[in-house]
């Protein structure tokens, strides 16, 4: 049996791999000894490179493009206040309409839902689609709703309508499945090729930097990353989305953009274990409009806290936006006038001032029409009503002395 020589086997691989380097540069006559330090120049350093597999995409298409840092991030993130993950195959399967794919009908059949019943769904929600990795936990049918940090599983076509009626609609637990909690950080990014290349040649590489540099913390158990479809923003790539419990407990979810595998280990120290927002790259949050988006002016402190002030009293309701008030009296809806104080029920609804007593409220508010009667008139008005007054009380008083002289 005839073994093909090893230089005429190996020189057509290296010409396949590697077509700029010469033949005759990598193989000397048999005198010459072959060192082992030499072997690296044959072979890019990848590793050193934090960038897509091929340079050509990365150059058009990833960390290197053009446009990379050319738009200002913070605003950039639509308002609303719910997001749902469904879990549903792979990025390489995925339509680039994947939500309204007839070769996907689990997908379409719940965001026409979400669309059917938008008016009957209180809270602004929007739906995108994940892989259930390896690792993760997830597999296809499963839902992850977040702030409210729950999870059903199974879900088929045919329960699509019980189930937005049930959970988004009702408010109420699914009635053909029990809510799980979710626990720790979850990551989601844009990993959607076929929607834009530029997301296809970003995503994969942040996860696999995501990965790397989770294991090498020991939070494999504590942060867990999924590819996932369309966000919006395509010239922003990479683009993700973390959800994670801030200082206080409450869940948010923060965009990024413009991130690439050397922000992956700052979003993990800072981010994520701090609760510290990385401004440059920020694009925006879940539960605040894009004109607070568009606040540069607030910073995080190391605890997480915002360090932005405000005058009066402030308090945020429950992940879904912000109530402000001060103590005092304010005009009401339809022009009723209500009184409240500064104080505050646990969950966010304002208290209604008690009376002490009712005589005292009576005579407060005799004094404040009374004021405000007097304060419509102009000051000569004023002094013709005391001249007035003065001249019956001085004919009442002469009055009174003519009858008791009389």
């Amino acid at each position: 049996m005839r073994i093909a020589h090893p230089r005429r086997v190996l020189i057509p691989v290296i010409q396949l791999h590697f077509p700029h380097i010469s033949p005759s540069k990598l193989f000397k006559p048999f005198s010459h000894s072959f060192s082992l330090q030499q072997a690296p120049a044959l072979i890019p350093n990848m590793a050193s490179e934090n960038l897509s597999t091929f340079p050509a995409d990365d150059e058009n298409f990833g960390f290197r493009r053009p446009e990379m840092y050319q738009s200002n991030l913070a605003g950039t993130v639509s308002a609303y206040d719910r997001h749902m993950f469904l879990c549903y195959k792979s990025p390489e399967d995925w339509a680039s309409r994947v939500e309204s794919s007839d070769l996907d009908p689990l997908p379409k059949l719940l965001a026409s839902a979400l669309k059917a019943r938008k008016d009957d769904i209180t809270v602004k929600t929007m739906l995108t689609i994940f892989e259930g990795r390896e690792g993760t936990g997830f597999s296809d049918g499963e839902v992850l709703i977040f702030p409210e940090l729950i999870k059903y599983r199974g879900l088929k076509d045919s329960d699509v309508d019980g189930f937005v009626e049930d959970v988004l609609v009702n408010g109420k637990p699914w009635a053909y499945g029990v809510p799980e909690v979710l626990s720790g950080s979850h990551v989601f990014v844009c990993a959607h090729a076929s929607r834009d290349k530029r997301c296809g040649v970003c995503g994969p590489v942040l996860i696999e930097k995501f990965g790397t540099e989770i294991e090498h913390r020991g939070l494999k158990d504590q942060v867990l990353v999924s590819p996932c479809s369309h966000i919006g923003g395509h010239k922003y790539a990479g683009n993700l989305v973390i959800f994670s419990p801030g200082p206080d407990g409450k869940i948010t979810g923060h965009w990024y953009g413009y991130v690439t595998p050397d922000d992956v280990p700052e979003l993990l120290d800072q981010h994520i274990a701090k609760g510290e927002i990385i401004q440059r790259l920020w694009r925006g949050q879940m539960g605040a409009s894009t004109e607070e988006g568009k606040q540069e002016d607030v910073q995080k402190l190391p605890s997480g806290e915002d360090s932005k002030k405000s005058n009066g009293n402030h308090v945020e309701s429950d992940g879904l936006g912000k109530v402000e008030t001060v103590a005092g009296c304010c005009q009401g809806a339809n022009g009723v006038s209500c009184c409240r104080d500064g104080g505050f029920e646990q969950n966010g609804e304002i208290k209604e001032t008690k009376l002490k007593e009712t005589t005292t409220a009576h005579d407060n508010l005799g004094r404040c029409k009374l004021s405000s009667w007097f304060g419509t008139w102009d000051q000569s008005d004023v002094y013709t009503a005391a001249t007035v007054v003065g001249a019956v009380a001085t004919i009442a008083v002469a009055f009174s002395v003519y009858r008791r002289s009389g």
